[in-house]
C-alpha cells in the first residue's frame, strides 16, 4: 500500500508518523517546508518532495497555495493509494485541491491535530466552509480525543478513528520524585496561557516555602513571562530553560512530581500523556480533553472555577501528604502502558486503511 504523508517535514510530530508508518506502507512524503535530517534514514530522497516555503502558523500562507500545481503534478506521478494530510485546515486543503484538480485515484486519510479543528473553523464562515470540504472529501480521519472526534463529525467527517498521540516507547523512571517541583513545557504563546502557569505557581509558592518551577520551551511571550515572575516576586523560584531535546525533556519529567498544562484550547496533549509516563500529577485546565486524560483511575487536578488558584494550595497539600502518592504517579503511567502507546494505534489504523 502506498500511502503519501503531507505536511511539516521539520515538525517532530510528522517524523513520529513517519517512524511508525515506514515498516508497514510503502511510505512517501510532500512537505511544504523542508525535511527534518532524521527523514532521511526512513525515506529515499527520491520519495520526498519539498516545497520549501515557510509557512505562517497565523494564516495567509500564499506562498503554500501557489506550490499546488507543483505538487498536484509530483502527487500524480507517485500514483499513491492514500494521501494522509497532517493538521486538516492547511495540508488537508492542499490534499483535497490536488485530488480534484489531478483527478487522483487516491483516497484522502486525514489526521486532525488540534486547532485546526477546535480553533480555525470558529474564526469565520470560510474556514468552517473549507473545514467542511476537506473533512467530507476524507475517507476516514483520525483524531486523538472523543471531545474532537465530536466536533469532526459534527463539521461533516464521516468514519474517525480515535487514538491519543501517544509515545513511541514507556520511558525509564527510576528517579526520585522532588516533592515540590513543578515541570511547564508548552510552548510560551497565548494558546498555552503560560501566564496562568506563572499565577497557579505563586498561589503554591505563597504556601510552599520549597516550591520551585521549571519552565522549557520559548515564544512570544517569554519576555513577559520573565517581567511577571520578578512582579510577583519568585524570580528565584522560576527557571526558564528554553528549548530542550528529548533527553533534557525526560530528565525533567522524571524528576518533577507536578505537570503544568493550562491552555486555554487542546486536544489530548502529547506533553500531559509523557508527563503521566513520567508517573507525574498533571494539573490541567477544565477542558474536554483534560477530562478524558484524568478519567477514573488516573491522578491530577482540574484546576476550574473562579477559586481554582485559591483553593490550590490546599489542595495540592493535601494530595502530597497522601501516603499512596508514589501510587498515584504509577497508576499513571500504568495507564499510558495500556492505552496511549502510539505503536499499536498505528497498526490498527493501517489495518482499517487496508480494510478499506
Amino acid at each position: 500500500m502506498r500511502l503519501v504523508l503531507i505536511g511539516d517535514g521539520e515538525s517532530p510530530h510528522l517524523l513520529k508518523w513517519a517512524r511508525a508508518l515506514v515498516d508497514q506502507v510503502e511510505l512517501w512524503a510532500a512537505s511544504t517546508r523542508g525535511f527534518a535530517p532524521e527523514f532521511s534514514f526512513l525515506i529515499p530522497e527520491d520519495r520526498r518532495l519539498a516545497l520549501d516555503t515557510r509557512p505562517d502558523h497565523g494564516g495567509g500562507n500564499l506562498a503554500v497555495i501557489q506550490q499546488l500545481p507543483r505538487l498536484g503534478q509530483w502527487l500524480a506521478r507517485v500514483d499513491a493509494d492514500w494521501l494522509h494530510p497532517h493538521y486538516l485546515t492547511s495540508h488537508g486543503t492542499l490534499a483535497w485541491a490536488a485530488r480534484k484538480g489531478w483527478r487522483l485515484r487516491a483516497r484522502i486519510v486525514g489526521s486532525a491535530w488540534g486547532s485546526d479543528i477546535l480553533v480555525t473553523p470558529n474564526q469565520g464562515w470560510g474556514y468552517r466552509w473549507l473545514t467542511r470540504q476537506v473533512l467530507q472529501a476524507c475517507t476516514l480521519t483520525t483524531s486523538d480525543s472523543e471531545h474532537m472526534a465530536q466536533r469532526m463529525k459534527e463539521l461533516g467527517a464521516g468514519e474517525v478513528m480515535t487514538f491519543p498521540f501517544g509515545l513511541e516507547a514507556l520511558p525509564k523512571q527510576n528517579v526520585r520524585k522532588q516533592p515540590w517541583l513543578f515541570y511547564a513545557n508548552r510552548g510560551l504563546e497565548p494558546i498555552y496561557r503560560p501566564q496562568r502557569v506563572i499565577e497557579a505557581f505563586a498561589a503554591v509558592a505563597a504556601q510552599q516555602p520549597t516550591a520551585r518551577l521549571l519552565v522549557a520551551n520559548d515564544g512570544s511571550l517569554r519576555d513577559a513571562l520573565h517581567d511577571q515572575v520578578r512582579s510577583l516576586g519568585i524570580a528565584e523560584r522560576v527557571e526558564f530553560l528554553g528549548r530542550l531535546d528529548a533527553v533534557a525533556q525526560g530528565r525533567h519529567y522524571a524528576q518533577a512530581r507536578w505537570f503544568v498544562s493550562l491552555p486555554e484550547s487542546d486536544s489530548v496533549s502529547v506533553s500531559v500523556i509523557e508527563a503521566m509516563a513520567h508517573e507525574c500529577l498533571p494539573l490541567l485546565s477544565d477542558l474536554p480533553a483534560n477530562h478524558e486524560l484524568l478519567g477514573e483511575g488516573r491522578h491530577g487536578l482540574i484546576l476550574s472555577g473562579p477559586d481554582a488558584l485559591t483553593g490550590l494550595p490546599a489542595r495540592l497539600a493535601a494530595l502530597a501528604g497522601d501516603a499512596h502518592i508514589d501510587a498515584m504517579g504509577a497508576a499513571n503511567r500504568a495507564w499510558v502502558a495500556h492505552n496511549a502507546l502510539f505503536g499499536p494505534a498505528v497498526k490498527r489504523f493501517v489495518a482499517r486503511l487496508n480494510a478499506l
